[in-house]
Formats: C-alpha cells, structure tokens, sequence
C-alpha cells in the first residue's frame, strides 16, 4: 500500500444549513434529512451508532437501526440481557450518531434512555420477518458461539419450536429501547473541513438553537 491514511483526502460538499433559525424545529428537520437519505438511496439509511457507558466507565458502541424518529425520542430494538442492555440498565443514557455518506451529513443526540412498554415491542416484533423473529430466539446476543453451526441448530432448534405457530411471540429478554434527546446536532460537510453545524438543547421552554464553529 503506497497511500498512507493521512493522504485520504475528500472536500465535502452539500447544501448548507438555514442561515436563519428563527423557530428551527429540530425533529422537522431530521424528517427532511431522512427523506433525503432514502432518496439518495444511502447504502444503510437508518443505520445508529449507538453508545453506552459500561459499569468499568468505558463507552462502547455498535451500530442498530433506527425504528422510530420524533419528539418521542429515538427508537431501536435489542436484546434486554445483552451487554448493551446491562450497560443500558446500569446507566440508561446514550449518545447517537446517524452518518450518510453520499450526502456528507451527520446528526449527533444524546438523552437519557427508556425501554418501550411490552405492547410496542410486541406490535414491532409482529412486523419483523419471520426468520428475524425466530433468529431473535435462537440467539443469545454476544455471547461466546463455538461455531457458525451451532448457532445454525439453534436456529433450526427455534424453527421447529413455533413450526405450528401462526405468529413467533416476541421473546421475553428482546425489545426496544427510546432515547429521550435533549441535544440534537445537525452537521453538513463543506469545503475546506469548514463545515455548517447547528446544536440544539432541550430547555424547559423549549429548544435553544446555536450555530457552531465547523
């Protein structure tokens, strides 16, 4: 390899942020930047990196897919017992970061977390693939796996279990977790790294909108 990382260089461009932000609606403005995704037909448009603190106070992150976007908060879904959800348990807060490439936007939010009631995540499971809902009962998430064959008879094992099953019932340790944003960035690359961000917090009357140095 005769290219260093240091030479990877890219200018971004994209249309800058609203140079007026009187009454800017953050959660208006990620349903525009959504639509623009999926209209740029962005590889993974609802792809979050998702972090959380372990209870040895490292941050840790992983990349979920966001289910549900509004002033509710922001929705994924996982495994209850998985390292994530004991990280989740022990400090419920995250930070989030949504990235799409083609279009060189990214928004960061951060909030305080909470788990969906047992009917959302039973109305959202009942939505999922047949062979999601039986891969969320064969899988015990993150744990050691001896081999990608035994993990292959648990999803037969699972399989057979609900075979006379009209509907695969949402598992018992899976559901969904909602992040409740009290800061939202939007970030829009621009040329030169001297890129248009916008910061916004949640205040008791309302959100304070600021505009930062690239």
């Amino acid at each position: 390899m005769n290219t260093t990382l240091r030479d990877i260089r890219r200018d971004y461009a994209g249309e800058p942020l609203p140079a007026d932000l009187t009454g800017f609606d953050p959660w208006a403005f990620l349903d525009g930047w959504l639509a623009d995704a999926l209209a740029a037909q962005e590889p993974e448009p609802t792809a979050m990196t998702v972090s959380t603190v372990g209870v040895d106070g490292r941050p840790r992150s992983r990349v979920l897919l966001l289910k549900d976007a509004g002033p509710a908060g922001l929705t994924f879904f996982s495994h209850y017992d998985s390292p994530k959800g004991e990280e989740l348990a022990a400090t419920p807060a995250a930070a989030v970061n949504l990235w799409w490439p083609t279009l060189m936007r990214q928004v960061r939010a951060v909030g305080a977390v909470e788990r969906l009631t047992e009917r959302e995540n039973e109305d959202y499971f009942r939505s999922r693939p047949r062979a999601s809902q039986i891969g969320a009962w064969a899988s015990h998430q993150s744990r050691p796996l001896g081999s990608r064959e035994e993990l292959a008879a648990a999803v037969e094992a699972a399989a057979r279990r609900f075979a006379d099953d009209a509907e695969v019932p949402c598992p018992p340790s899976w559901g969904g977790y909602r992040v409740l944003v009290d800061e939202i960035e939007f970030w829009q690359g621009q040329a030169s790294r001297l890129n248009d961000r916008v910061s916004c917090r949640r205040l008791a009357d309302g959100w304070h909108v600021t505009r930062l140095q690239p």
